[in-house]
């Protein structure tokens, strides 16, 4: 049995959640990926990971499910520096997107039905890498998945960044590494891995719920436009930082 599948029978096996269940109650789907650079579209994912999280397990109860991807685009030099991934690696090593990219929206899809969230740190990023990939190669994008069931899906999503953002009010970076290193969160291999990234990224919803109550009780129901309040929130006061110093506001929604 593959990965895959053994991720598609455990989301199967997975209990069905309601607008009720509160995050710190819920199953998670962590997502993340590594890419040829970080425009939508134009690059590609050449490595993406789904781990299925059960709350009552923890990391223990994990089930892991990676994929290599072969972009047929080339790498942007820097993108591979941090990654590592070379052209010549991925053309050898890679699945033909079509198979990979078909595969992890399947499960997606399949968990999304059961309203188990996907959860991705900076989750922007890589849902629209994704919808880009699939657009690119005639695959259905995610909406399009789930709308095609439900005239009124709403893709249910969990970013620890926007989280960590509405109720911390640290100083200093708040990408991936600085964020696990505030909240206790020891990384599961090196960053820049797509799945040392997604454990690490789901193993913040612990702390961060008991550290601060109020995001465990945020439910499935709420919580997206919680999310895109919170957003909102934080972009309209680093316009004004940005201002204050001369530089352009940025204008951009969440999901």
């Amino acid at each position: 049995m593959t990965s895959l599948e053994r991720l598609a029978d455990a989301v199967a096996l997975a209990p069905e959640q309601t607008e009720e269940t509160t995050l710190d109650r819920s199953w998670l789907l962590g997502f993340d990926t590594e890419t040829t650079g970080t425009f939508a579209g134009k690059d590609a994912i050449v490595s993406a990971t789904l781990v299925l999280r059960n709350p009552e397990m923890g990391s223990e109860g994990d089930v892991v499910a990676e994929w290599l991807i072969n972009p047929h685009r080339p790498m942007n030099p820097r993108a591979s520096q941090i990654n590592s991934f070379t052209d010549a690696y991925l053309q050898e090593h890679g699945q033909e997107p079509e198979r990979a990219l078909s595969g992890l929206a399947a499960v997606i899809t399949q968990a999304q039905s059961k309203r188990i969230p996907l959860l991705a740190y900076n989750a922007p990023f890589d849902v629209h890498m994704l919808n880009g990939d699939l657009r690119r190669w005639s695959l259905d994008t995610l909406d399009e998945r789930e709308a095609a069931d439900n005239t009124d899906y709403s893709l249910l999503v969990v970013d620890p960044l926007v989280l960590d953002r509405a109720v911390s009010r640290r100083s200093g970076r708040r990408n991936l590494a600085s964020t696990t290193e505030y909240y206790g969160v020891e990384p599961q291999g090196d960053f820049h891995d797509a799945t040392a990234d997604t454990v690490a990224a789901v193993d913040l919803i612990g702390p961060m719920t008991t550290l601060y109550p109020q995001l465990g009780r945020l439910s499935m129901g709420e919580l997206m436009d919680w999310q895109r309040q919170a957003h909102a929130t934080w972009q309209e006061s680093f316009n004004r930082w940005l201002q204050g110093r001369g530089r352009a506001p940025i204008h951009d929604s969440w999901l």
